[in-house]
Protein backbone atom coordinates (compact mmCIF):
# COMPACT_ATOMS: atom_id res chain seq x y z
CA UNK A 1 0.00 0.00 0.00
CA UNK A 2 1.77 3.32 -0.58
CA UNK A 3 2.85 5.80 2.13
CA UNK A 4 0.01 8.10 0.83
CA UNK A 5 -2.91 5.74 1.37
CA UNK A 6 -1.40 4.70 5.16
CA UNK A 7 -0.80 8.07 6.11
CA UNK A 8 -5.08 8.64 5.02
CA UNK A 9 -5.84 5.41 7.04
CA UNK A 10 -3.95 6.41 10.13
CA UNK A 11 -4.75 9.89 10.25
CA UNK A 12 -8.49 8.83 9.84
CA UNK A 13 -7.45 6.08 12.83
CA UNK A 14 -6.39 9.15 14.66
CA UNK A 15 -9.30 10.88 14.79
CA UNK A 16 -11.53 8.59 15.58
CA UNK A 17 -8.95 6.96 18.52
CA UNK A 18 -7.64 9.97 20.13
CA UNK A 19 -10.52 11.32 22.69
CA UNK A 20 -11.92 7.85 23.47
CA UNK A 21 -9.95 5.89 26.16
CA UNK A 22 -8.46 3.18 23.59
CA UNK A 23 -4.90 4.65 22.88
CA UNK A 24 -4.60 6.03 19.28
CA UNK A 25 -0.79 6.52 19.93
CA UNK A 26 -1.01 2.22 20.07
CA UNK A 27 -3.11 2.35 17.33
CA UNK A 28 -1.04 3.64 15.21
CA UNK A 29 1.82 2.23 16.03
CA UNK A 30 0.64 -1.33 15.80
CA UNK A 31 -0.61 -0.24 12.72
CA UNK A 32 2.05 1.10 11.38
CA UNK A 33 3.94 -1.93 12.43
CA UNK A 34 2.04 -4.66 10.13
CA UNK A 35 1.93 -2.55 7.32
CA UNK A 36 5.96 -1.49 7.65
CA UNK A 37 5.20 2.12 8.00
CA UNK A 38 8.03 4.07 9.58
CA UNK A 39 8.41 7.71 9.70
CA UNK A 40 11.48 10.16 10.94
CA UNK A 41 12.25 10.08 13.83
CA UNK A 42 8.55 8.74 14.90
CA UNK A 43 7.40 12.26 14.56
CA UNK A 44 4.18 11.39 12.00
CA UNK A 45 2.07 9.82 15.29
CA UNK A 46 2.39 12.74 17.19
CA UNK A 47 2.24 15.42 14.69
CA UNK A 48 -0.71 14.49 13.28
CA UNK A 49 -2.38 14.87 16.73
CA UNK A 50 -2.51 18.73 15.51
CA UNK A 51 -5.53 18.23 13.39
CA UNK A 52 -7.10 16.50 16.84
CA UNK A 53 -6.07 19.52 18.78
CA UNK A 54 -8.13 21.51 16.24
CA UNK A 55 -10.94 19.11 16.55
CA UNK A 56 -11.80 19.35 19.60
CA UNK A 57 -10.83 23.60 19.37
CA UNK A 58 -13.80 24.03 16.84
CA UNK A 59 -16.40 21.85 18.81
CA UNK A 60 -15.64 23.59 22.28
CA UNK A 61 -14.94 27.22 20.62
CA UNK A 62 -18.18 28.73 21.74
CA UNK A 63 -17.65 27.53 25.43
CA UNK A 64 -13.45 28.47 25.18
CA UNK A 65 -14.84 31.85 24.08
CA UNK A 66 -16.94 32.42 27.10
CA UNK A 67 -14.51 31.28 29.20
CA UNK A 68 -12.26 33.71 28.17
CA UNK A 69 -14.75 36.50 28.43
CA UNK A 70 -15.76 35.35 31.97
CA UNK A 71 -12.10 34.96 33.04
CA UNK A 72 -11.45 38.28 34.67
CA UNK A 73 -14.77 38.39 36.68
CA UNK A 74 -15.65 35.26 37.53
CA UNK A 75 -13.84 33.20 40.11
CA UNK A 76 -15.53 29.73 38.87
CA UNK A 77 -13.44 30.09 35.61
CA UNK A 78 -10.45 31.14 36.78
CA UNK A 79 -10.91 28.10 39.04
CA UNK A 80 -11.10 26.01 36.30
CA UNK A 81 -8.49 27.36 33.78
CA UNK A 82 -6.25 26.86 36.98
CA UNK A 83 -7.52 23.42 37.06
CA UNK A 84 -6.69 22.57 34.00
CA UNK A 85 -3.13 23.64 34.30
CA UNK A 86 -2.54 22.73 37.18
CA UNK A 87 -3.35 18.82 35.66
CA UNK A 88 -1.18 19.62 32.69
CA UNK A 89 2.06 19.92 34.74
CA UNK A 90 3.01 16.43 35.93
CA UNK A 91 3.05 15.54 31.81
CA UNK A 92 4.80 18.69 30.70
CA UNK A 93 7.79 18.39 33.32
CA UNK A 94 7.94 14.05 32.84
CA UNK A 95 7.39 14.29 29.08
CA UNK A 96 10.02 16.46 28.68
CA UNK A 97 12.42 14.78 30.83
CA UNK A 98 11.69 11.10 29.54
CA UNK A 99 11.04 12.31 25.75
CA UNK A 100 13.84 10.24 24.16
CA UNK A 101 13.21 7.19 26.22
CA UNK A 102 9.64 7.26 25.05
CA UNK A 103 10.86 7.62 21.12
CA UNK A 104 13.33 5.09 20.71
CA UNK A 105 12.27 2.33 23.21
CA UNK A 106 8.39 2.73 24.10
CA UNK A 107 7.36 3.43 20.58
CA UNK A 108 9.87 0.27 19.27
CA UNK A 109 8.01 -2.09 21.65
CA UNK A 110 5.01 -3.41 19.94
CA UNK A 111 4.17 -6.38 22.41
CA UNK A 112 4.34 -4.02 25.40
CA UNK A 113 2.01 -1.93 23.46
CA UNK A 114 -0.62 -4.88 23.63
CA UNK A 115 0.08 -5.79 26.83
CA UNK A 116 -0.88 -2.29 27.62
CA UNK A 117 -4.05 -2.31 25.67
CA UNK A 118 -4.90 -5.25 27.31
CA UNK A 119 -4.40 -4.49 31.03
CA UNK A 120 -6.06 -1.38 30.78
CA UNK A 121 -9.33 -2.48 28.83
CA UNK A 122 -9.68 -5.03 31.97
CA UNK A 123 -8.94 -1.87 34.57
CA UNK A 124 -11.33 0.25 32.55
CA UNK A 125 -14.28 -2.87 32.62
CA UNK A 126 -13.53 -3.15 36.55
CA UNK A 127 -14.03 1.00 37.16
CA UNK A 128 -16.61 1.04 34.55
CA UNK A 129 -18.73 -1.55 36.52
CA UNK A 130 -17.93 0.28 39.91
CA UNK A 131 -21.62 1.50 41.70
CA UNK A 132 -19.99 4.72 44.03
CA UNK A 133 -22.36 7.48 44.08
CA UNK A 134 -20.21 10.44 42.35
CA UNK A 135 -19.07 13.17 44.15
CA UNK A 136 -18.27 15.78 41.30
CA UNK A 137 -20.06 15.99 38.61
CA UNK A 138 -19.30 19.84 37.10
CA UNK A 139 -15.94 20.19 36.01
CA UNK A 140 -15.66 23.43 36.72
CA UNK A 141 -16.12 22.20 41.00
CA UNK A 142 -13.18 20.01 40.37
CA UNK A 143 -10.86 20.77 43.62
CA UNK A 144 -7.05 21.58 42.43
CA UNK A 145 -6.00 18.39 44.06
CA UNK A 146 -8.00 16.51 42.33
CA UNK A 147 -6.65 18.03 39.03
CA UNK A 148 -3.59 17.22 39.83
CA UNK A 149 -4.33 13.89 40.73
CA UNK A 150 -5.63 13.61 37.44
CA UNK A 151 -2.80 15.04 35.68
CA UNK A 152 -0.33 12.16 37.58
CA UNK A 153 -2.99 9.85 36.12
CA UNK A 154 -2.45 11.35 32.76
CA UNK A 155 1.38 10.72 32.83
CA UNK A 156 0.77 6.67 32.62
CA UNK A 157 0.09 7.36 29.11
CA UNK A 158 3.29 7.78 28.37
CA UNK A 159 3.39 4.20 28.15
CA UNK A 160 1.95 3.53 24.45
CA UNK A 161 -1.22 1.77 24.41
CA UNK A 162 -2.30 3.14 27.87
CA UNK A 163 -4.42 5.96 26.27
CA UNK A 164 -3.97 9.34 27.38
CA UNK A 165 -7.76 9.83 28.15
CA UNK A 166 -7.83 6.31 29.61
CA UNK A 167 -5.17 7.22 31.62
CA UNK A 168 -7.21 10.42 32.79
CA UNK A 169 -10.94 9.32 32.95
CA UNK A 170 -10.35 6.31 35.10
CA UNK A 171 -8.17 8.31 37.45
CA UNK A 172 -11.26 10.93 37.61
CA UNK A 173 -13.83 8.25 38.12
CA UNK A 174 -11.56 6.38 40.84
CA UNK A 175 -11.51 10.01 42.96
CA UNK A 176 -15.51 10.70 42.85
CA UNK A 177 -16.39 12.15 39.57
CA UNK A 178 -19.61 10.74 37.12
CA UNK A 179 -18.29 9.49 33.60
CA UNK A 180 -19.96 12.37 31.43
CA UNK A 181 -17.68 14.79 33.63
CA UNK A 182 -14.42 12.68 33.63
CA UNK A 183 -14.77 12.66 29.58
CA UNK A 184 -15.33 16.30 29.37
CA UNK A 185 -12.19 17.20 31.58
CA UNK A 186 -10.35 14.88 29.58
CA UNK A 187 -10.80 16.71 26.73
CA UNK A 188 -10.28 20.17 27.63
CA UNK A 189 -6.92 18.67 29.86
CA UNK A 190 -6.08 17.47 25.96
CA UNK A 191 -5.68 20.76 24.46
CA UNK A 192 -2.76 21.99 26.17
CA UNK A 193 -1.32 18.59 26.69
CA UNK A 194 -1.63 17.55 22.94
CA UNK A 195 -0.06 21.06 21.83
CA UNK A 196 2.65 20.94 23.99
CA UNK A 197 3.55 17.34 22.49
CA UNK A 198 2.95 18.75 18.98
CA UNK A 199 5.23 21.27 19.71
CA UNK A 200 8.43 19.69 22.02
CA UNK A 201 8.27 16.78 18.88
CA UNK A 202 7.94 19.40 16.47
CA UNK A 203 11.07 21.38 18.02
CA UNK A 204 13.32 18.46 18.73
CA UNK A 205 13.22 16.85 14.88
CA UNK A 206 12.51 20.13 13.29
CA UNK A 207 16.47 19.71 11.22
CA UNK A 208 15.87 16.14 10.32
CA UNK A 209 12.31 16.39 8.51
CA UNK A 210 11.88 16.17 4.86
CA UNK A 211 9.37 17.50 2.10
CA UNK A 212 8.14 13.88 2.29
CA UNK A 213 7.36 13.82 5.82
CA UNK A 214 5.71 17.19 5.44
CA UNK A 215 3.50 15.67 2.99
CA UNK A 216 2.64 12.37 4.80
CA UNK A 217 2.11 14.70 8.74
CA UNK A 218 -0.73 17.09 6.41
CA UNK A 219 -2.62 14.02 5.03
CA UNK A 220 -2.84 12.43 7.70
CA UNK A 221 -3.48 16.09 10.07
CA UNK A 222 -6.57 16.37 7.83
CA UNK A 223 -8.24 13.20 8.10
CA UNK A 224 -7.30 13.56 11.72
CA UNK A 225 -9.50 16.41 12.23
CA UNK A 226 -12.51 15.34 10.20
CA UNK A 227 -13.01 12.00 11.96
CA UNK A 228 -11.85 14.21 15.51
CA UNK A 229 -14.93 16.22 15.33
CA UNK A 230 -17.33 13.31 14.53
CA UNK A 231 -15.85 12.21 17.89
CA UNK A 232 -15.95 14.88 20.04
CA UNK A 233 -19.63 15.74 18.80
CA UNK A 234 -20.62 12.50 20.17
CA UNK A 235 -18.40 10.72 22.57
CA UNK A 236 -20.23 12.32 25.84
CA UNK A 237 -23.54 11.12 24.42
CA UNK A 238 -22.21 7.36 23.81
CA UNK A 239 -20.98 7.35 27.27
CA UNK A 240 -23.63 8.75 28.96
CA UNK A 241 -25.63 6.32 27.51
CA UNK A 242 -22.84 2.89 27.21
CA UNK A 243 -20.48 3.90 29.60
CA UNK A 244 -17.01 2.66 28.89
CA UNK A 245 -17.30 -0.90 28.68
CA UNK A 246 -17.48 -1.10 25.13
CA UNK A 247 -14.33 0.81 24.37
CA UNK A 248 -12.61 -1.53 27.12
CA UNK A 249 -13.55 -4.57 25.42
CA UNK A 250 -12.44 -2.70 22.04
CA UNK A 251 -8.76 -3.05 23.50
CA UNK A 252 -8.98 -6.35 24.99
CA UNK A 253 -9.73 -7.21 21.45
CA UNK A 254 -7.19 -5.28 19.52
CA UNK A 255 -4.33 -6.03 22.05
CA UNK A 256 -4.96 -10.07 21.49
CA UNK A 257 -5.40 -9.68 18.19
CA UNK A 258 -1.83 -7.90 17.91
CA UNK A 259 -0.06 -10.30 20.10
CA UNK A 260 -1.21 -13.04 18.35
CA UNK A 261 -0.07 -10.95 14.91
CA UNK A 262 3.26 -10.39 16.58
CA UNK A 263 3.41 -14.51 17.46
CA UNK A 264 2.58 -15.23 13.58
CA UNK A 265 4.48 -12.45 11.58
CA UNK A 266 6.66 -11.07 13.81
Amino acid sequence: MPDILIALFLGLVEGLTEFIPVSSTGHLLLIGHFLGFETTGNTFEVLIQLGAIIAILSVYSAKLWQLAVDLPRDAKARHFVLGVLVAFLPAMVIGALAHDFIKTVLFETPALICAMLILGGVALLAIDRRTVEPRYRDITDYPLSLCLKIGFFQCLAMVPGVSRSGATIAGALLMGTDKRSAAEFSFFLAMPTMAGAFAYDLFKNRDILGSDDLILIGVGFVAALIAGIVVVRSLLDIVSRYGFSPFAWWRIVVGTLGLLGLWLLG
